[in-house]
């Protein structure tokens, strides 16, 4: 046991996951502690977190210590200001993609609670399933 060496924590090579099944896996359990990590950070700092990730396949997934749409909105207000402010002193610094990316999400929630409306108005008391597109 003297002689024995200890590694400790070593640096770790990441590189792209070849295997598409094997890529969708780790993206899984990647995603998972990482909104745990976003969730512990938020609870220990008081501090609005919000995660958003979209799959390789396109699917977008969001946790928040608040809703994902309001520290957007936090976020883009802010920067609004600040770009007012270097537009003032002669700066400027776009974040038109952002705010595009805050409304397509804004469209979809909506999309996502009408789809649920109409199908307790036609199902009702039965199971909503989850939507086959998303």
């Amino acid at each position: 046991m003297e002689n024995e060496i200890k590694k400790g924590k070593q640096k770790i090579e990441l590189n792209l996951v070849e295997s598409k099944r094997a890529r969708a896996i780790s993206f899984s359990k990647r995603k998972k502690t990482l909104f745990q990590d976003a969730e512990k950070l938020a609870n220990r700092s008081g501090y609005e977190v919000g995660v958003m990730l979209f799959s390789p396949g396109g699917k977008p997934f969001s946790c928040g210590s608040t809703s994902i749409e309001d520290i957007i909105d936090k976020f883009l207000k802010g920067k609004l200001e600040d770009r007012q402010r270097d537009h003032a002193e002669g700066k400027s610094i776009g974040f038109k993609e952002l705010y595009d990316l805050l409304k397509e999400l804004q469209i979809f929630n909506e999309k996502e609670r009408r789809r649920i409306l109409m199908y307790k108005i036609k199902h009702p008391g039965s199971e909503i399933p989850p939507d086959k597109h998303m």
